[in-house]
């Protein structure tokens, strides 16, 4: 498996992008939208490496984040950001 992309930047832009299925961790992670800085986004769609959500969730994004509630755990620290 490939390294994660750098967590999200504070100071950058963020993405709300969608999590699959992902059995290497535990909870309800998989079935939220997660934030991401958004040129993270993009590289990832480019290497196809993994990124790393605000609350730490890693995955290579894929799908239509509308279709999934946001995750209240990067909803919080989002809301924390300067």
């Amino acid at each position: 498996m490939s390294e994660p992309l750098e967590s999200p930047s504070p100071a950058g832009t963020t993405l709300l992008e969608e999590a699959p299925v992902d059995t290497s961790q535990d909870g309800d992670h998989e079935r939220f939208a997660h934030y991401v800085d958004k040129n993270k986004i993009m590289e990832s769609a480019m290497t196809g490496k993994p990124v790393i959500a605000l609350c730490g969730k890693v995955w290579v994004p894929g799908r239509d984040p509308a279709k999934f509630p946001v995750c209240p755990d990067c909803k919080k620290i989002y809301e924390k950001l300067p």
